[in-house]
């Protein structure tokens, strides 16, 4: 059984369309995450990966058990969403976690919830050849299902008051998402660009959205790795969840 495992969970990695990854892991180690969040929202959970960090970095910055906290996890992938749901079972965060087999138009149908936080690593590959796995191909191509303007157009008119939006995407998608982002009353308030080594240009954002104009967004960079070892950066981000930093 291919289990990849945290330092606070366990995450079963056999039937999503989508395995553990690295900017599924960054997304969640970086998104923003406020001690009064309650509600939240997974978009594409796939195995559930981002969800039970979400969990643990709240249960960790309030320092006890998250009342009324709520994560929905929602997946097109049936077996990604029935995995993800045998992970939250098995997590210490079980009674808040609950995963959903729905697309987010239909989920948005069976709801009247709003959101202090929704996050997503969404399908980005739109122009890219499509996978010859279907099931895969419909977690990485925009084409074939979600993309950034669904959940945007969702995230419009059921954020909270002080709700945000996190999505990890291609660095050189930044121009397009933000302007998407001002058709839906949504403003970008921080941005992280991430590069694999200090040579590189960024090649992944994780860029966070929110109701209120900010007048200037925060700006900030990671470098995952520098002559062959991960960045000091890296390792502090992901040290609560990876069992090697």
């Amino acid at each position: 059984m291919g289990v990849f495992r945290f330092k606070r969970f366990d995450v079963v990695n056999e039937r999503s369309a989508m395995k553990v990854n690295t900017d599924g892991v960054l997304l969640g180690a970086a998104m923003t995450i406020l001690s009064t969040d309650r509600t939240m929202l997974d978009v594409g959970t796939g195995t559930g990966t981002i969800a039970l960090m979400a969990a643990q970095r709240l249960s960790s910055v309030i320092l006890s058990e998250v009342k009324n906290l709520r994560i929905d996890a929602i997946d097109i992938d049936e077996a990604s969403a029935s995995e993800a749901a045998a992970n939250f079972t098995d997590s210490p965060w079980s009674a808040a976690l609950k995963a959903h087999h729905l697309p987010l138009e239909e989920f948005a149908d069976s709801t009247d919830s709003r959101y202090d936080l929704i996050f997503s690593n969404p399908p980005y590959f739109e122009d890219s050849l499509t996978a010859p796995d279907e099931r895969k191909s419909t977690a990485r191509h925009t084409s074939d299902g979600l993309s950034y303007r669904d959940i945007f157009e969702f995230a419009k008119d059921r954020l909270s008051e002080n709700g945000r939006v996190s999505l990890v995407l291609p660095a050189d998608q930044e121009a397009a998402l933000t302007r998407y982002a001002r058709m839906c009353g949504l403003h970008l308030f921080r941005i992280l660009r991430i590069r694999t080594v200090p040579r590189k240009a960024p090649s992944r954002m994780i860029a966070e959205f929110s109701r209120i104009r900010c007048a200037e967004p925060v700006q900030e960079l990671l470098t995952i790795q520098d002559e062959g070892k991960y960045t000091q950066e890296y390792l502090s981000l992901t040290g609560d969840f990876y069992l090697f930093a």
